[in-house]
């Protein structure tokens, strides 16, 4: 086995010398250096060997092969520098010419406004959570006081998972308010979180419309929080992702988990408040909703509503961005086009 070990060694050697291009040192490498090479062939066959020879054999094979793979990395510094000089006397190589470029990689669109607004939020103390894509229904619409047949159902077309007795069916979450309960029923006040998200809706999509999107959900629940605290919120919030300048509008809405419920809107950005055709000609354009969390929810989850009130607020993500740049179509961002994703 020895003999053999320095036979091939030898050969290797003798074979290498004579290359002089790369094709054929790729062929050689394969040979003696590859899965199938006699030399690997040797080192799988070392656990038939008497143990003395097994170690003397393997110690043997282990050094050529060591010693082939040096060489080998040589001979193609070698050929390599062989053929770049060659290409420069020939002209076919000119090296005062800029490399090619390579292409630079992006933030996509909407986790860079989900940053911003997560950003914005932690500087005002609210931590980050996340929460379950497939929810249940107790926690997607009993525990938000949306019982089963609740008219504020139909407001949300829901891809439904499985069926089963009011609250045991399992959906495809229609928005983040179901953190709302999981966090509320996890912790006690004092309460400041944000919940970043994708939710589902069973509708057609169109340029205002998607089946899947972001949203972020906000809850804050201590002693004496009231609606000015809300209002100072999201003015602060406005005004740090739209400009310092914006004008911001609270108008009553209703929402079954909150009570009061407030519509907020921001002075539209295109007329800058005096009417145009992205506002309707009103001035203003809606950005988000909120209100006080309801009585009845904080006492779902063993808080007392007549020590503790709190504030609740939800946001499309994908809107600020159409908002901010102008974009039309909520499709683009997720159709993959590069030519849109590229301008970000």
């Amino acid at each position: 086995m020895l003999e053999h070990l320095k036979d091939l060694h030898a050969q290797a050697l003798e074979e290498l010398n004579r290359i002089d291009n790369p094709r054929e040192l790729e062929l050689w490498r394969v040979q003696y250096l590859g899965k199938k090479s006699s030399l690997t062939q040797s080192l799988r066959s070392l656990a038939a060997l008497p143990l003395e020879e097994r170690r003397e054999v393997g110690a043997q094979a282990n050094e050529i092969k060591t010693a082939l793979e040096s060489i080998l990395a040589e001979k193609q510094r070698l050929l390599q520098e062989t053929f770049l000089s060659s290409s420069r006397e020939s002209g076919t190589l000119d090296v005062t010419l800029p490399g090619r470029p390579l292409p630079t990689g992006r933030t996509h669109p909407t986790t860079q406004i989900l940053e911003e607004i997560c950003d914005a939020f932690k500087s005002m103390g609210f931590q980050v959570i996340e929460g379950p894509d497939v929810e249940w229904d107790y926690y997607n619409f009993e525990a938000l006081n949306m019982p089963q047949h609740h008219p504020a159902r139909d407001m949300m077309a829901t891809f439904w998972v499985d069926t089963g007795v009011s609250g045991k069916a399992r959906l495809l979450r229609t928005h983040t308010s179901p953190m709302q309960i999981r966090l509320m029923e996890k912790e006690r006040p004092p309460i400041r979180a944000i919940v970043p998200g994708r939710v589902y809706r069973y509708e057609a999509t169109d340029a205002t419309h998607e089946s899947m999107f972001y949203q972020v959900e906000g809850l804050a629940v201590d002693k004496g929080i009231t609606l000015a605290d809300l209002k100072g919120t999201l003015f602060d919030f406005c005004r740090c992702i739209f400009g310092e300048e914006r004008k911001v509008r609270f108008r009553c809405d209703y929402f079954p988990f909150v009570e009061p419920g407030v519509e907020v809107a921001i002075s539209c950005l295109a007329c800058s408040g005096t009417g145009c055709r992205l506002c309707g000609n009103s001035g203003w354009i809606e950005i988000l909703g909120a209100g006080m969390v309801h009585p009845d929810v904080l006492a779902r989850v063993d808080i007392d509503p007549g020590i503790y009130s709190g504030f609740a607020f939800g946001m499309g993500v994908e809107r600020i961005p159409m908002l901010r740049y102008g974009i039309d179509d909520i499709r683009l961002f997720y159709g993959n086009d590069l030519r849109f994703l590229r301008q970000f």
